[in-house]
């Protein structure tokens, strides 16, 4: 029985969809603003790393997709072509999409995020501060 090699990817979010995504890979996704040779991060959705599948957003906030803008590209021409029997009517369209490439340099697990307050919150949803300065006025 041979073993299986585990190599590190992401399911990242990127223009409304989701890709698979793992280090040196090329992806084709929806454009972009940002210049050629530019760094981007993209928000990891799952990650894989040696097997093990990690899905808790608050786990997923470790990590950082970092990407490399290559450019942009066009999509294949879609013609469309509309037709009306015995009118005359003819009419012709095409459309082009246009993507950017972008070459994934890293997935790593970055730092923790921070928690969004520093004071604790009671049952009520007042902060022990907040209770602290009602007290003090009565």
């Amino acid at each position: 029985m041979t073993e299986r090699e585990f190599s590190v990817y992401a399911i990242v979010r990127c223009g409304g969809r989701q890709e698979k995504a793992s280090v040196d890979d090329v992806l084709t996704v929806d454009k972009l603003a940002g210049e050629p040779g530019s760094t981007l991060t993209l928000p990891a959705v799952l990650v894989v790393d040696d097997g093990q599948v990690i899905s808790d957003p608050a786990a997923l906030g470790g990590y950082e997709v970092t990407a490399e803008i290559l450019g942009p590209v066009s999509g294949p021409k879609i013609n469309m072509i509309q037709y009306k029997n015995k009118t005359g009517y003819r009419r012709r369209l095409g459309h082009r999409q246009k993507y950017t490439q972008v070459k994934i340099t890293g997935i790593s697990a970055g730092k923790a995020r921070a928690s969004k307050s520093s004071t604790a919150r009671t049952s009520t949803g007042k902060s022990s501060s907040a209770k602290a300065s009602a007290a003090k006025k009565d």
